[in-house]
């Protein structure tokens, strides 16, 4: 079965950093570009980092099992494994997380893995996995 691909746009203060983060620290490839705009290819979706540095800045957090969790975040759901690889990657290239990688509602409904990490601009992402994806949904 082939899944709807999702389209984000979000503002960067300098696409040079943008371009460093994305392609070179999360492996995205460059699609289209311009002076004011990059396309990356995020696991099969198309973000596009758009140069408007008064837009950036740090976001809001509200409380999460026991965690401060960046209100506006955008990230993928990974498999198990391919998670922990990127945890393991982000690690050996001293990544600083905004949430560190842990396991987040152990032995409860909606287990996952999970990490936080932000990019230059102060966007900040979420990667996480499901041992079980019957839980991505559960409530």
């Amino acid at each position: 079965m082939t899944y709807p691909r999702f389209h984000l746009a979000f503002p960067v203060a300098n696409l040079a950093e943008a371009r460093a983060f994305y392609a070179d620290l999360l492996g995205c490839s460059i699609g289209r570009t311009s002076d004011r705009w990059i396309d990356f290819n995020f696991y099969g979706h198309q973000i596009t980092a758009h140069l408007k540095p008064e837009e950036c800045g740090r976001a809001t957090t509200n409380p999460v099992d026991k965690e401060q969790v960046p209100v506006r975040h955008f990230g993928l759901i990974l498999e198990w494994q391919q998670w922990h690889e990127l945890a393991e990657q982000l690690k050996s290239r001293q990544v600083e997380f905004l949430i560190e990688p842990q396991i987040r509602f152990a032995g409860e409904v909606g287990e996952q893995a999970t990490l936080f990490i932000q990019d230059p601009s102060g966007n900040a992402l979420e990667f996480k996995a499901f041992q079980d994806q019957a839980q991505i949904f559960a409530s």
